[in-house]
């Protein structure tokens, strides 16, 4: 895969996370993650995935402790691609 490419990838998967929060803080830092993905050295994008998997978590969570079903879907299935893009770009252990 080309760095442009893994950016370009990060940048979308990481505003689908985003358009998915229902938290303005968790919303809020996701943004500064894309930002970082699509600005930063192609070497931080490990770390920016995996702390945006952990916002998907937080997400889940309170998205589950509210009662709202399709936001949980939605970010699920937004983790999930995350996840699955993180392996197969080998930015994270499996």
């Amino acid at each position: 895969m080309t760095q442009q490419y893994l950016i370009g990838e990060a940048s979308v998967l990481l505003a689908e996370l985003e358009a998915s929060g229902t938290d303005p803080d968790a919303t809020r830092e996701l943004a500064r993650l894309r930002r970082e993905a699509e600005t930063g050295p192609v070497s931080r994008l490990g770390p920016v995935a995996l702390r945006a998997l952990e916002l998907t978590d937080e997400l889940c969570r309170e998205s589950l402790r509210r009662g709202d079903a399709l936001a949980f879907a939605r970010q699920c299935a937004c983790g999930a691609e995350l996840r699955e893009f993180c392996l197969c770009a080998q930015l994270a252990d499996p």
